[in-house]
């Protein structure tokens, strides 16, 4: 009878642990923004020869500036989700004399980026 009671031990402990990984997935894991977020549609509200007050209103403080060159603004945006899923997007606004001049990065240009908004 004794070793019944050992396999029935072992059977229990086997089963807890089981059962024990199966909840692994219902841990919560956040997601970790960083930087500012974008989409498309902000985007497309550039247009040539915005000036830099404008293109900071539609698209917030740039991540980074050139330090050599005011001309150059970076836009970072990244996600790591917390089922490991991860994305990141960047734009890079050009200036010229202190009105926007190009758009590099992930993004679509918009189609009517070369009509300013003056005319």
């Amino acid at each position: 009878m004794k070793p019944m009671k050992v396999v029935a031990k072992w059977l229990i402990i086997l089963c807890f642990g089981l059962s024990l990984s199966a909840c692994s997935s219902w841990i919560y894991r956040i997601d970790i923004p960083q930087g500012n977020y974008m989409e498309q549609k902000d985007v497309d509200k550039l247009r040539v020869q915005m000036t830099k007050e404008q293109v900071r209103f539609v698209l917030g403080h740039p991540v980074a500036q050139n330090s050599f060159d005011d001309n150059i603004w970076h836009y970072y945006y990244a996600i790591q989700r917390g089922n490991g899923e991860q994305m990141e997007k960047s734009l890079i606004v050009h200036f010229d004399d202190g009105r926007l001049s190009q758009l590099q990065g992930d993004f679509d240009i918009p189609e009517d980026f070369e009509s300013p908004l003056d005319l």
